[in-house]
């Protein structure tokens, strides 16, 4: 399971929230472990023309007390809930499918999933979908807390009328906190995600030889790590110094000496990490560089530990930097999970506040235990080449641990 309900039960009985509402298609997938690829890609528009370039919607919704339940279309994309372990599923609108066929005899999932598209629709909107879940649990006068930042105004407004007495609360940034500690489930897929992409990048480097294009090295990383259960998330790399590109039609130089970035994405998790490729070994300046970049990085992971905050990370990182005589470098960190990038983000402190109606805390995050974190320092210089290392770490109860194997102490040299 992907969802910490330890840690959301505690922050809504802190918040004092008898429910929590996700709306984007990441934090339904957080509550429930449902996921369909179209349903963050797919618009209005392009089913009616004319219609906003919204997404479809559905709703997670996690009481206090009682079942969770699963809000989605009733078009054929509800088949993806099936053996979840949220067992209430609603589907609004008409699933558009033809019954007039007999069917063969189905296990009790699948009949669960058929019977809800082969009825009459009993919600025409997910407003009036949400309305009746949380009607049935007895918390229509309830505290909500809904994650509105991404819900158009309209649909907001929806729910809202289908629900009249119920107090709304604001609790996006409260479902991002919520998400930055990882359960034992999310922590075994971020590791395997991790370890399928350092064995498929560290083979597509052997493919990188001066003259030719960088294209086989992305094309054999991709169909590796498709052929060890993961997505292509990305592939980038330095080009001349001067920034991130992910154009695979790049002529390796011998003096290629560049940042490399990767990730794929396996049972819903990301992995994100990076190293230096250089085509013939470093001149005495840059590995002078590469040095400070490891050593910055060094620093680092004597600080990640439980109570530290993310700016007790960072400065070190950046001071390390500024003692080699290097200040024009960004050295940081963030975190990682269903998303490439979430909270804590490992910065120094920029005195803002993550705050929505139930939550008021400072953005300069303190680590806890079992939040997965990477930590990155590039170094680019534009017309001569980049520098890069990225690593990620577990936070433990006594400080942290790779949360793989990778080597990131010399540059990646082919052959």
């Amino acid at each position: 399971m992907l969802f910490n309900r330890v840690r959301a039960e505690s922050y809504m009985r802190a918040c004092g929230v008898d429910v929590l509402i996700a709306t984007a298609p990441v934090s339904v997938t957080y509550f429930t472990d449902y996921a369909c690829w179209i349903d963050p890609l797919m618009k209005e528009y392009m089913m009616s023309p004319g219609a906003p370039a919204h997404i479809g919607q559905a709703f997670a919704v996690y009481p206090k007390e009682g079942d969770p339940a699963l809000i989605c279309s009733g078009a054929p994309m509800a088949v993806n809930a099936i053996n979840l372990w949220v067992k209430d599923l609603r589907c609004y609108g008409a699933s558009g499918a033809d019954f007039s066929l007999p069917t063969s005899e189905l296990p009790t999932d699948e009949h669960r999933i058929y019977d809800l598209l082969a009825a009459a629709p009993s919600y025409v909107t997910a407003a009036e979908a949400l309305a009746a879940v949380i009607t049935d649990r007895g918390l229509a006068s309830a505290r909500i807390g809904f994650e509105s930042d991404d819900v158009p105004g309209e649909r907001y407004k929806a729910v809202c009328q289908a629900l009249p007495r119920a107090d709304f609360r604001n609790c996006s940034n409260l479902i991002r906190l919520i998400r930055a500690v990882k359960t034992r489930d999310e922590i075994d897929m971020l590791t395997r995600a991790a370890e399928i992409s350092e064995v498929a990048a560290m083979e597509a480097f052997t493919l990188a030889t001066t003259g030719k294009l960088i294209r086989p090295c992305i094309d054999h990383f991709r169909t590796r790590i498709s052929e060890l259960g993961a997505d292509m998330d990305h592939f980038a790399y330095g080009y001349h110094g001067m920034g991130i590109a992910t154009e695979p039609d790049y002529i390796l130089r011998e003096d290629f000496v560049e940042y490399v970035d990767w990730g794929c994405i396996y049972g819903k998790c990301y992995s994100d990490t990076g190293t230096t490729l250089a085509l013939r070994p470093l001149s005495t300046e840059m590995q002078r560089r590469f040095d400070a970049l490891r050593a910055c990085m060094d620093v680092s992971t004597t600080v990640i530990r439980p109570g530290a905050k993310a700016s007790e990370v960072s400065i070190p990182m950046k001071e390390v930097m500024t003692q080699h005589g290097i200040t024009d470098t960004f050295p940081h960190g963030h975190g990682l999970g269903l998303e490439v990038r979430g909270y804590p983000i490992i910065v120094p402190d920029n005195g803002l506040r993550i705050r929505d109606d139930c939550i008021d805390v400072s953005s300069d995050l303190p680590l806890e235990e079992d939040m997965v974190v990477n930590l990155e320092a590039p170094l680019f210089m534009p017309g001569v080449g980049s520098l890069h290392i990225e690593e990620s770490f577990l936070v433990t109860a006594d400080g942290n641990r790779p949360l793989v194997a990778q080597e990131r102490h010399m540059p990646v040299i082919p052959g």
